[in-house]
């Protein structure tokens, strides 16, 4: 049971009403935001209506604000945001559905001017306008609202979205906008591309920037944002109503044949049931083998992954199998791999499963070959592959030799041991000094793990490696002060 002191609802409604509001008063004196929920809350006594209006005049002085907000301020505005976004939904969203689907537009609208006065390294405020964008679809399905007015709403909102806060938006809100709605959107968005490029007199035009194809000016790239959302929103429009041409149709033949846009058509093509087509569109790729495979073990598999699908389509499960191998075996995937290995009868994937691990340890790059042993997981392969080749460690990509690190330290110590050896002797010979906390204490796991190891073999124990590095970097005090 809490004690008495413990700050609960319930102890501090023993405080009594009259005893909780002078306390909230005198809390809230100088700080605006409270002040602000408060009279949120005291609104919401009276009616719906003094909610809503207290909201909108709220809305249009953040509208009006043009000072920047840094990272010290960022809180406090999110803070502010989404406390009028709780109450456009909590206190109004029931009561009053078509007003909280309103406010919830002019909301979304503060997202231009908000980005355009402050610093969001963080992403903090752009989640907060994508929670907007999936509560219009919750409004828009509470409210009685027309899909015509709904569309031309959704169409204003997309051909504001400089920051791709409303990415979402369309397929937020297909189900409320309906056939009507969608037909009405789908017709303002060809209006765009029909739109006649707009001729301004060069000394006129506002040059932002240069490109190697020359200057580039404000007009132009208005006038390209504007007709790349509608082509997006064709696009989602055509994906809701099934229309597999209707996708198509928002790209040019060029753009066809770029293997990420190719594997997009062809799943189209595929759910349409048209195998042929999707494997043409496929096959029509241009540059979709041109890259180094065991170089590029992070690249996107979508045109492979596509071309799988629609060969499991065709009933070509050997050729798909075949294509599973290459991508595993020419970037080292693991997920092409367990897909190949679940298709395989019993017992034939076990040996398959040891020439792939085979191959992966034979792998010209050796960070692609460890990422994949500790994911598999096959960490006495990791293991195995850290002690034959340690003079091929990249002490920089901390990213991946940390967590291998870890994962190895309780089998393997030695492995794990070389591993931090080499992100700390990359932070020493380079003077990393913003790693230099890492590296110390990567050099105490270091000592942590020598007592479980019997045996250094070819590799210097630990004392020895320390006394190293005190005659190669002992000047470097930064470091040693933080070690032990």
């Amino acid at each position: 049971m809490a004690a008495k002191t413990t700050l609960t609802a319930g102890n501090l409604a023993a405080l009594g009403v009259e005893r909780l509001a002078a306390l909230l008063v005198e809390i809230s004196t100088g700080d605006a935001a409270l002040k602000r929920r408060l009279r949120l809350e005291l609104a919401s006594l009276a009616s719906p209506h003094e909610v809503a209006t207290a909201i909108r005049k709220r809305l249009a002085a953040i509208d009006r604000a043009r000072t920047f907000v840094d990272w010290q301020n960022r809180r406090a505005l999110i803070d502010d945001l989404e406390v009028q976004q709780r109450a456009i939904v909590d206190k109004l969203g029931k009561a009053d559905p078509g007003e909280a689907l309103d406010l919830m537009w002019r909301f979304l609208a503060l997202a231009e001017g908000i980005f355009g006065r402050c610093d969001d390294s963080s992403g903090a405020i752009f989640d907060v306008f994508l929670g907007a964008v999936a509560n219009l679809g919750t409004l828009a399905g509470l409210a009685p609202a027309e899909p015509i007015d709904l569309a031309e709403r959704t169409f204003q909102a997309l051909l504001r979205n400089g920051h791709c806060q409303c990415d979402r938006l369309l397929a937020t809100l297909v189900p409320a906008l309906g056939p009507q709605g969608l037909a009405h959107l789908k017709a303002r968005m060809l209006e765009v591309q029909r739109e006649p490029v707009c001729v301004i007199p060069e000394k006129d035009r506002r040059k932002i920037g240069w490109s190697p194809c020359g200057p580039i000016y404000a007009d132009t790239l208005e006038d390209s944002a504007r007709r790349g959302a509608a082509r997006r929103a064709l696009a989602e429009i055509a994906d809701a109503a099934g229309d597999a041409d209707g996708f198509i149709a928002q790209y040019d033949a060029p753009t066809r044949k770029v293997p990420a846009i190719a594997a997009e058509i062809a799943t189209r093509l595929l759910a349409a049931g048209r195998l042929d087509e999707a494997q043409h569109a496929l096959e029509a790729a241009v540059g979709r083998r041109d890259r180094s495979p065991d170089l590029d073990w992070e690249r996107d598999f979508a045109w492979e992954d596509a071309l799988i699908a629609v060969l499991d389509a065709q009933g070509k499960a050997a050729d798909a199998q075949a294509t599973r191998w290459q991508c595993f075996a020419g970037a080292l995937s693991a997920p092409h791999l367990r897909e190949y290995l679940k298709r395989l009868p019993d017992f034939d994937d076990v040996e398959a499963e040891q020439r792939a691990l085979d191959h992966v340890a034979k792998s010209e790059s050796f960070v692609a070959a460890l990422v994949f042993f500790v994911a598999w997981p096959a960490l006495d392969r990791a293991a195995g592959l850290v002690l034959a080749r340690a003079g091929e460690r990249d002490g920089n990509r901390y990213e991946i030799l940390s967590p291998a690190a870890e994962a190895l330290a309780g089998r393997h110590p030695l492995a794990a041991t070389l591993l931090l050896r080499a992100m700390v002797d990359f932070t020493l010979g380079h003077t990393r000094t913003s790693r230099y906390r890492h590296a110390a204490r990567h050099l105490a796991n270091c000592a942590g793990l020598a007592v479980s190891i019997r045996d250094f073999g070819a590799f210097v124990p630990h004392e020895a490696y320390v006394a190293e590095l005190q005659r190669s970097h002992g000047k470097k005090t930064a470091f040693w002060s933080l070690v032990g």
